[in-house]
């Protein structure tokens, strides 16, 4: 019964208003967390012994990056789901995402930037990882261009799906070209097979980081994914409605 209940939100008439219910909670504990959690990374959590100061961008780097290839892997998750069994809502969900993972890219190549210069006297190399990255940024862009570039919904989705799908190997590799490849990037400091290398606070700090990105995706996601709704379905009665 429970199963039957949660499969009518797969209508775009029922999801629509509980998205609108649930987008500014996840805005709220977004807001929340990413106060404690550059509180503590800024101002609680100690000075680096090798890079001083400067090393406080990784509380934003790496949660942008880590949600930069989650959301790449997320969308593409429901790109095929859309393409297989032909659930629009799964397709507009991947289409909400996209320029959501692009920002979380273009995040995280910035702010990689930023702390590249000081430690290693250059704004950009040709790393593995950060050219991986930016791979994982056209990879975005072109997932939107694409879509935009085809006026029926149907075959724009179909043509976004490949793409996305295809382009999931680049995740795995941005992931290992550390360990793949002579690269000036540092490795992980977090590992599922062994004790994170960073102080408890640090460590603290840029989970608590990961987890307020993870709340602005969902909710600027939902609030994407409303619009969206709204432009493809003006055609139905509940649209009518739903706008007056």
């Amino acid at each position: 019964m429970k199963a039957v209940r949660a499969f009518r939100y797969a209508a775009p008439a029922t999801f629509y208003p509980l998205a609108g219910r649930l987008q500014p909670v996840f805005a709220a504990l977004a807001i929340g967390l990413a106060i404690v959690g550059l509180g503590l990374g800024f101002l609680v959590a100690p000075t680096d012994a090798q890079q001083g100061e400067g090393y406080r961008i990784i509380f934003v780097h790496v949660p942008a990056s880590w949600m930069a290839m989650f959301l790449y892997c997320v969308m593409a998750f429901w790109a095929a789901v859309g393409l297989a069994f032909r659930i629009r809502l799964a397709a507009m969900t991947a289409s909400a995402i996209a320029p959501t993972g692009a920002l979380f890219a273009v995040l995280s190549l910035f702010t990689g930037a930023l702390w590249g210069k000081p430690m290693w006297g250059t704004w950009w190399v040709w790393d593995a990882r950060l050219t991986s990255t930016l791979v994982l940024l056209f990879l975005y862009l072109g997932f939107i261009a694409l879509q935009a570039a085809i006026d029926d919904p149907r075959r724009a989705d179909k043509a976004g799906a490949i793409l996305a799908i295809v382009g999931v190997v680049n995740v795995p590799v941005i992931y290992f070209s550390v360990r793949w490849w002579n690269t000036l990037h540092q490795g992980a400091t977090i590992s599922f097979t062994k004790s994170a290398s960073i102080a408890p606070t640090m460590l603290w700090a840029m989970l608590l980081m990961a987890l307020a990105f993870w709340m602005y995706a969902i909710a600027v996601v939902l609030m994407r994914l409303r619009i969206v709704l709204l432009e493809r379905e003006s055609h139905t009665e509940w649209v009518q409605h739903a706008v007056v």
